[in-house]
């Protein structure tokens, strides 16, 4: 007889990684994690990313532990990085302007980490990717077009490249295409296999 599978919980309220979650065919649900994102000082972008991706998966697991003693729990954090600095969502469309005129005609790096944990066993694991964004020397004209249209204050380094984002780049390199968009789904895949829901 098959074993009952493990609950699959997503530790985010983010649209973004619930719709790429949902590729994966399998019901879950999403619990909102409580967490501070506030950078340490001196925090390096791609160790803040890896530290809120854990901290969200633990949030939610301690959120959903009374009603699923075996679930398994996804936490995901992007921060975009400019020679070092993390670039947060920019909340406004006046920061979302500055942004994206430091980014013009520059190499931006997304660090996405990705922490999956299922407390009954012990298992707590967290994968990065990163993708490296070359922008386009963009004019304060296609900025302001493309807000408009795009408004995309939630996302990190403004830069919805799901969508009309597209246009500001001139490449994308990564090993895990999703990463971009918020959830790197290979890494995802293969840590939920670790932790023992099988996929397909």
């Amino acid at each position: 007889m098959d074993e009952p599978r493990p609950a699959l919980i997503l530790g985010s309220t983010s649209p973004y990684r619930r719709e790429l979650l949902e590729r994966l065919r399998q019901p879950f649900s999403v619990i909102r994690p409580d967490v501070d994102e506030t950078p340490a000082d001196g925090e390096a972008p791609d160790a803040l990313a890896m530290r809120l991706a854990l901290a969200k998966a633990r949030a939610a697991a301690a959120t959903a532990r009374t009603q699923h003693a075996d679930a398994i729990v996804i936490g995901s954090d992007q921060v975009a990085d400019l020679d070092g600095q993390p670039l947060g969502k920019p909340g406004t469309h006046e920061r979302a302007t500055q942004q994206l005129q430091q980014m013009r005609g520059r190499t931006v790096r997304f660090h996405t980490a990705v922490s999956v944990l299922r407390p009954s066993t012990g298992f707590e694991r967290t994968l990065m990717a990163t993708v490296t964004a070359r922008f386009r020397p963009l004019q304060d004209e296609e900025i302001a077009r493309y807000l408009a249209a795009e408004q995309p204050y939630d996302c990190a380094g403004s830069a919805k490249a799901e969508a009309l984002g597209i246009t500001l780049l001139e490449a994308i390199e990564s090993d895990d295409p999703t990463a971009l968009i918020g959830l790197p789904l290979i890494r995802t895949c293969a840590l939920l296999r670790e932790a023992g829901l099988p996929l397909p």
